[in-house]
């Protein structure tokens, strides 16, 4: 039970975030209103359609629009709950670049009216809420803003509270799983659960924004250091000639081992960006999570020489890179070591890539002009002498071992193991 009324909601930035978001508060009975700096963006949402693919979306926005819970413009109008999920790049040599967030907490602040909470959802570094909340005094020296010169009043509670989910299972996990509340003040955290707690069903644990912030950069700094001690034992099986998914299954019997899979690299906006904000605001206690970023990094420039390798044996051979995406079974390319390898190829040998990637109708990213060509499955298994398994998309698994007969294959994920046995 809510300790107010249903709020008025804006959501700030309607990507593979803020849109799931704005749909899931809409269908807990509140009325959102979505912005976003790209007009066709905005279309798209108010035809009652998606521009990203995400399981169950399309149904939920199309319901919500169509009964006037959900809209979307280019201009904020006055809420009382005014949510931020934008990017959070990094730039140069992984610094972090909060601008968008700064220009969001801009863009709203002539809305802003007492009472109101602003909560940012964007993976930060650590006192970026506080740095948000310095803007809207600066923008509204007419208001109150919590926490900001040690003012006990609050016209406006300022708060941080990043999402957790995984995708292909957003709008699922946007209401299943626990949430860390992090509130300028106490008393902004408190306001904030209260928000949260209409639409979430898991925990809403009240904490410190800078608490809060760091906590969302361990959760994916510790996946990436794991993730990277996998792909170093990866390369330590090649060199042995052994069978890494036999060595990682084996291992894993022991009731406390439990290593994570490998793969040609870590992708996503999360876990391939994350930790570089911890290192930036540490370097110089930060070795291992530096390290597991290089280990990451550094296993796309090694897939890509192991196929140079296969086509050195085969001069005149195609090669088929299956996968494009950074996960399987969605279409976000975002940092997506797939996608750089695939780059790479396709920079050295053109017209001789062929790529499948059943979530693009075209080719993403520097392969747009590069020669290499968008193919189907089948046609790629037909053509190609080199396989090379980048995304275990289930489109993938229906594979047989004879129609790989023969070819070079390279499968970065496990999905053929048994199939090449």
């Amino acid at each position: 039970m809510t300790a107010f009324p249903l709020p008025h909601v804006t959501m700030v930035g309607l990507g593979y975030i803020g849109l799931p978001t704005a749909a899931v508060i809409a269908q807990s009975g509140c009325t959102v209103h979505g912005i976003d700096v790209q007009s066709h963006v905005v279309d798209t949402i108010n035809r009652g359609e998606i521009h990203i693919e995400e399981h169950d979306l399309d149904v939920l926005v199309r319901d919500m629009v169509s009964c006037g819970r959900l809209a979307a413009s280019l201009e904020p109008t006055q809420s009382d709950v005014f949510l931020i999920a934008v990017p959070t790049p990094f730039v140069g040599d992984h610094v972090p670049d909060i601008t968008f967030v700064l220009e969001s907490a801009k863009k709203i602040a002539p809305v802003l009216k007492p009472g109101n909470i602003v909560i940012l959802e964007s993976t930060s570094p650590i006192g970026t809420t506080e740095k948000m909340a310095k803007l809207l005094a600066d923008e509204r020296p007419d208001l109150k803003i919590a926490g900001v010169n040690n003012s006990e009043a609050h016209d406006i509670h300022v708060a941080y509270c990043p999402e957790r989910v995984l995708p292909g299972k957003i709008i699922a996990e946007l209401v299943a799983n626990d949430r860390s509340i992090g509130g300028i003040t106490p008393a902004c955290a408190k306001k904030a659960r209260e928000f949260y707690q209409i639409f979430v069903k898991g925990e809403c644990i009240e904490t410190t924004a800078a608490t809060a912030e760091m906590v969302k950069l361990v959760e994916n700094a510790s996946r990436d250091v794991n993730i990277a001690f996998a792909n170093e034992l990866s390369l330590i099986a090649d060199r042995m000639g052994l069978n890494i998914w036999d060595v990682v299954s084996l291992a894993n019997r022991h009731p406390r081992v439990n290593i994570l899979q490998p793969g040609p690299g870590v992708g996503g906006h999360c876990i391939a960006v994350d930790p570089w904000f911890l290192v930036d605001s540490a370097p110089n206690v930060t070795p291992l999570i530096r390290t597991a970023r290089e280990v990451n990094d550094g296993k796309c420039d090694y897939v890509a020489g192991r196929v140079d390798k296969m086509v050195a044996a085969r001069p005149d051979s195609k090669i088929a890179c299956l996968g494009l995406a950074f996960k399987a079974n969605i279409d976000d390319f975002r940092e997506s070591p797939a996608l750089k390898i695939a780059e790479s190829l396709a920079t050295k040998y053109g017209d001789r890539v062929q790529i499948v990637e059943p979530f693009a109708d075209t080719l993403p990213g520097k392969l747009d002009g590069s020669g290499a060509a968008l193919v189907s499955l089948q046609s790629a298994l037909q053509d190609c002498d080199i396989m090379l398994l980048l995304v275990d998309h289930e489109a993938f698994a229906s594979v047989t071992a004879k129609q790989i007969s023969g070819k070079q294959v390279y499968d970065t994920r496990g999905q053929w193991l048994e199939i090449l046995r």
